[in-house]
């Protein structure tokens, strides 16, 4: 199985967007940064923040994006391409509608299930990379979807999504030691308190 080598987050640039929901996979590689101290650079080359180090003793590559969620593909797809990273061994963390605040899965392949950011990406590497989705919750109605993802979550559920968060990096060791079917196993377990 392969290893993972790149870990990328989505969401939206600026600091009007930081803490919505819809940045809930910046949040993931923002907080993995800071735990294996990799530096986030800015690389306009690659439309985005771009960082390098060891996870685990493995070298792994950090993108976030900075286009907007719709335009992720323009970051994603010519980082991976130059550094020659295949998708099966890329990790794509993104919030999720369909999961309540709390709940974290790790998926390998599928459709971009009307995600814009993955929308974007899909057509251009394949649906064989892996994805790590974030709950993030639906209000309910469709006509509500976008005031919700860029609204900013009340505590209750920011401390669900923070755990959830913290979940998953506990399992990161299994993500590059390429171990992914342990790693959804114990990440797709966690049950939020």
């Amino acid at each position: 199985m392969s290893k993972i080598s790149l870990i990328v987050g989505l969401g939206n640039p600026g600091t009007e967007y930081a803490q919505t929901r819809h940045n809930a996979g910046f949040w993931f590689v923002e907080q993995l940064a800071d735990q294996y101290h990799i530096t986030l650079k800015k690389d306009p080359k690659f439309h985005g923040y771009t960082g390098r180090g060891q996870i685990e003793g493995h070298d792994v590559r950090l993108l976030i994006p900075t286009t907007f969620m719709n335009r992720s593909g323009q970051s994603v797809v010519p980082f991976s391409k130059f550094y020659q990273i295949l998708p099966e061994s890329i990790l794509i963390a993104h919030d999720e509608l369909d999961m309540d605040p709390g709940v974290i899965r790790l998926k390998t392949g599928g459709g971009h299930g009307g995600h814009n950011g993955l929308r974007d990406i899909v057509p251009h590497i394949g649906p064989n990379f892996h994805r790590l989705r974030i709950g993030i919750g639906h209000p309910g109605s469709k006509d509500r979807v976008s005031g919700h993802v860029l609204g900013k979550a009340p505590q209750s559920e920011q401390s669900l999504m923070d755990d959830a968060i913290h979940h998953a990096l506990s399992k990161l060791r299994l993500l590059v030691d390429g171990q992914i079917s342990q790693a959804m196993n114990q990440i797709n377990a966690y049950k939020p308190n």
